[in-house]
C-alpha cells in the first residue's frame, strides 16, 4: 500500500514524541479519548504514523500564543505519513489531511508544513501540467533564454482599447510575455471579452508582419463555468495562456481548468504571504508548489532577488529550483515554468542566473521595463542585453560599456535596490 508523507517544523510545550503523536491521531483515526469502533486493528491500519522526530533546539517561550504552558517549548522536525486507502488521489482531501486541523491544536505553539511527498497515485489521476516549459516556450516563439515579460500597469483604470495600444507598444520593443495584473480580471470597466479581443488583434496583426506572437496571459479568475468560458474565449481569438489567481480558484478549480482546456494556465500566487511569512506557522513553498504542479498549472511566480516584498532572494531562488525539480518519474515530470517578478530589472540579472544556472524561466519587469529611461522599447532591450551578458559571463558592467539600454538600466536601477 502506498503512503504519502508530510514533514512539519513543531514547536510544542509537551513532549515532541507525544504532541506528534497527537496530530497523527487528530488527522486520521484519532479522538481525545477511545471511543468504540476505534479497535488497534482499525488504528494499525488507517492511523497515521510518526516516521521520524528530530529535535533542533528549546526556549523558554512560545513562538506563537498557546492554550498550553510550559516552562520549556521543544522545537523539532517531524515526519508524519498516511496510508493512501484514507485519501485516496485527491488534492483536496490531501490538503485537509496534511494541513487541516493541526495548526490551531492546544498542544502546539508552532507548527509549518515544510515538505510533502506524493505517490506516484496522483500521476495516474492529474494530468498535470500542460504545456509546461517546452509547450510555454513553443508557443511564445522562443527557442532558448529566458522569457522576458512585463505585467500591464497600471493595474487597474485602463480600458480595453488603452490596455491593447500599450500592449502594441510592448509587442514592437520586442516583449515575449505579458500578463493582466491579477487584480485586471473581468471588472466593469474592463471586461474580459472586450479586453481580449482588442488584445488578441494587435497580437495577431504583429504575428502576421512578423512571424512572432507574444503569449499573453489573460486573468480569467473566476466562477469555475466562468473560467471555463474565458479559456475558450481566449483560445478562439488565438490567444495562448490564461492566468489565474490561485488561491481564489482553488485546487478544484484549477483541476477543472486544466482538463477544460490545453493552453497553458499561468498561475499567480497572489496571497501567498498569508502562508508564507512567518517561520512559525504556515506552509512553504516546497510543499505549496507541488500541489498546484499536480492541478496543472504551466507558470508559478516565485518571486526574485532584491525584490519589494519580505521573501529573501535565496527562499526565490530555492522556489524556482523546485520548480524545475521533476516530481514523478516517467513520461511526465511536471516541471513548470519559475516566474520572476516583483521589482525585478536588468540589475539583478547577473546574481539570479549565477544562483539558478538556468534560463528556463519568466523574467517579468514592470517599472524596469516602463520606467527605462529609454523608454519601453530600452526596458526591454536591457533585460534582454543582461541575460545575454549572464549567460555569456561577461559582467553586467563590461557588457553595459556596449550596450547602451543596459547601461541605462544599471544607472536608473541600481542605486535604487542598494
Amino acid at each position: 500500500m502506498s503512503r504519502l508523507y508530510a514533514e512539519y517544523e513543531l514547536e510544542t510545550p509537551l513532549d515532541l514524541a507525544h504532541t506528534a503523536d497527537v496530530i497523527a491521531g487528530e488527522q486520521s483515526s484519532g479522538t481525545f479519548l477511545k471511543i468504540e469502533g476505534e479497535t488497534d486493528a482499525l488504528k494499525a491500519a488507517h492511523g497515521a504514523r510518526v516516521e521520524s522526530i528530530v529535535e533542533l533546539g528549546r526556549s523558554d517561550r512560545p513562538a506563537l500564543p498557546c492554550k498550553m504552558k510550559g516552562e520549556v517549548y521543544a522545537r523539532g522536525r517531524i515526519t508524519l505519513s498516511w496510508p493512501m486507502e484514507n485519501i485516496g488521489p485527491s488534492l483536496p482531501n490531501t490538503l485537509a489531511t496534511v494541513a487541516g486541523n493541526l495548526f490551531e491544536l492546544r498542544e502546539v505553539s508552532a507548527l509549518r508544513l515544510l515538505d510533502v511527498t506524493f505517490p506516484g497515485d496522483f500521476a495516474k489521476v492529474y494530468p498535470g501540467p500542460k504545456a509546461g516549459i517546452a509547450g510555454t516556450r513553443t508557443l511564445a516563439g522562443v527557442e532558448k533564454g529566458p522569457l522576458i515579460g512585463t505585467i500591464i500597469k497600471p493595474s487597474v483604470g485602463l480600458d480595453a482599447q488603452a490596455t491593447a495600444a500599450l500592449v502594441k507598444k510592448l509587442a514592437e520593443g520586442g516583449i515575449d510575455f505579458i500578463k493582466d495584473d491579477e487584480l485586471q480580471a473581468n471588472g466593469p470597466h474592463c471586461p474580459l471579452e472586450v479586453r481580449v479581443k482588442a488584445v488578441m488583434r494587435v497580437l495577431n496583426d504583429h504575428a502576421e508582419r512578423t512571424g512572432k506572437k507574444p503569449m499573453y496571459a489573460f486573468n480569467i479568475t473566476g466562477e469555475i463555468d466562468e473560467m471555463k468560458r474565458g479559456a475558450d474565449l481566449v483560445r478562439e481569438t488565438g490567444g495562448t495562456c490564461v492566468m489565474v489567481g490561485i488561491h481564489s480558484a482553488g485546487l478544484p478549480g484549477v483541476a477543472a481548468l486544466r482538463r477544460h482546456t490545453d493552453l497553458p494556465i499561468h498561475g499567480h500566487r497572489n496571497g501567498w504571504g498569508l502562508f508564507s511569512r512567518s517561520p512559525d506557522i504556515g506552509i512553504s513553498f516546497i510543499a505549496w508548489q507541488k500541489f498546484w504542479r499536480i492541478a496543472g498549472v504551466d507558470h508559478l511566480h516565485v518571486n526574485g532577488l532584491r525584490n519589494k516584498f519580505s521573501e529573501d532572494g535565496a527562499s526565490s531562488i530555492a522556489s524556482a529550483k523546485e520548480c524545475l525539480t521533476p516530481l514523478f518519474d516517467g513520461d511526465k515530470d511536471y516541471t513548470v515554468m519559475p516566474v520572476f517578478s516583483s521589482g525585478q530589472s536588468a540589475e539583478q540579472i547577473e546574481d539570479t542566473y549565477a544562483a539558478l544556472q538556468s534560463t528556463d524561466l519568466i523574467y517579468c519587469a514592470g517599472g524596469g521595463i516602463m520606467g527605462h529611461p529609454q523608454g519601453v522599447a530600452g526596458g526591454i532591450a536591457s533585460l534582454h542585453e543582461g541575460w545575454q551578458a549572464a549567460v555569456e559571463g561577461v559582467s553586467l558592467d563590461d557588457y553595459a560599456k556596449t550596450h547602451p539600454a543596459l547601461a541605462a538600466a544599471i544607472g536608473m536601477f541600481r542605486a535604487r535596490l542598494a
